[in-house]
């Protein structure tokens, strides 16, 4: 019985045993995708940032400049992609609503992301691009890879429609999670006017005859939850501004746009709260069930061996009855 025992838990242990990797290397990337249906969105805010008046063609400073960012994941477009690229593909329609103190547009940028939900690398398909114009785009937007790793990355800048290295500044502490700090320059570029503009009747086309025209600069700072690879906090620096042309009456240059927009605090909080528990389904497939079942492996081959041994010890010899004493004769 106690050999049969053995055998069972020696069965059980290399299952469990053979079974730890492939969670990791083989079911982990093959189930951790991003769902082709997801939806969020994120408001940050610039306080006391400079805003040009198009009425009167000066920069001044407001209280307060909004952006509203949205994420939504298109499935229908997702599903048609993924018939052709052989893949699990992520699209997201996304939309950039800037808003001044007045709760006035100042500009509305719509884009169109699509990527491997499980790498998160860029899938160039029909559809792809950003206000309108379609584009190529190269390296990580909006999220990092699931199991980020501490160096640098391409970044892809929409407002410039080019890639750019994002660089890995260090391990930090975010509110009790551990992020990899993440910065980006792009230096001053040359852009091109949103094509939903705040004055009624103005266009891309008719500033294009002005000669004026848009150049932007930012500092992009990431704070990046390494398990998920999703950024639990962001800022940019970001300054606007219109150069040349008639439009400026004679001035070579004017802010159209300059502030430090960061993430509001319910934004945070919440964004935060989320990371913390999709980071715990990832640790569960990446470390928790592989080293249980590798302890549990080595656990149930230790108990294995153990019956094993009691089984091939000799047994006691068994106790004789004592003979009868013989009788003896005079």
């Amino acid at each position: 019985m106690r050999r049969k025992a053995s055998l069972i838990l020696l069965a059980l242990a290399v299952f469990c045993t053979a079974l730890s990797p492939l969670v990791r290397w083989y079911a982990f990337p093959r189930l951790a995708k991003i769902p082709a249906n997801q939806y969020q969105d994120m408001v940050l805010e610039a306080k006391n940032a400079t805003l040009l008046d198009y009425g009167t063609m000066k920069a001044k400073t407001v209280p307060k400049v909004t952006v509203v960012q949205t994420l939504r994941g298109n499935v229908e477009a997702s599903q048609k992609i993924e018939k052709t690229a052989g893949k699990d593909v992520v699209v997201w329609d996304g939309l950039s609503y800037v808003q001044g103190p007045d709760g006035k547009m100042v500009s509305r940028i719509p884009e169109r992301y699509i990527f491997d939900a499980h790498t998160q690398e860029p899938v160039h398909a029909t559809g792809e691009m950003v206000d309108g114009d379609p584009v190529t785009r190269a390296g990580l937007e909006f999220k990092w890879p699931f199991l980020t790793e501490r160096r640098d990355y391409e970044y892809f800048d929409a407002q410039a429609r080019t890639t750019a290295p994002i660089h890995y500044k260090g391990t930090q502490d975010f509110r009790g999670v551990r992020v990899y700090y993440f910065e980006q320059t792009v230096p001053w570029t040359k852009v091109p006017f949103p094509k939903a503009m705040p004055v009624k009747g103005v266009t891309p086309r008719s500033l294009a005859k002005t000669g004026t025209t848009r150049w932007y600069t930012t500092v992009r700072k990431f704070w990046v939850e390494p398990v998920t690879g999703a950024p639990v906090y962001g800022e940019e620096i970001h300054k606007e501004e219109l150069r040349g042309g008639t439009l400026l009456g004679g001035r070579d240059k004017v802010t159209a746009f300059a502030g430090h927009v960061k993430m509001r605090e319910d934004y945070i909080r919440s964004t935060v709260a989320l990371v913390k528990s999709n980071r715990t389904v990832v640790l569960l497939m990446t470390s928790y069930l592989p080293w249980g079942l590798l302890l549990l492996g080595l656990l149930l081959l230790t108990l294995s061996l153990w019956l094993e041994a009691r089984g091939r010890r000799p047994a006691d010899p068994a106790p004789t009855e004592a003979s009868a004493p013989e009788p003896v004769s005079a």
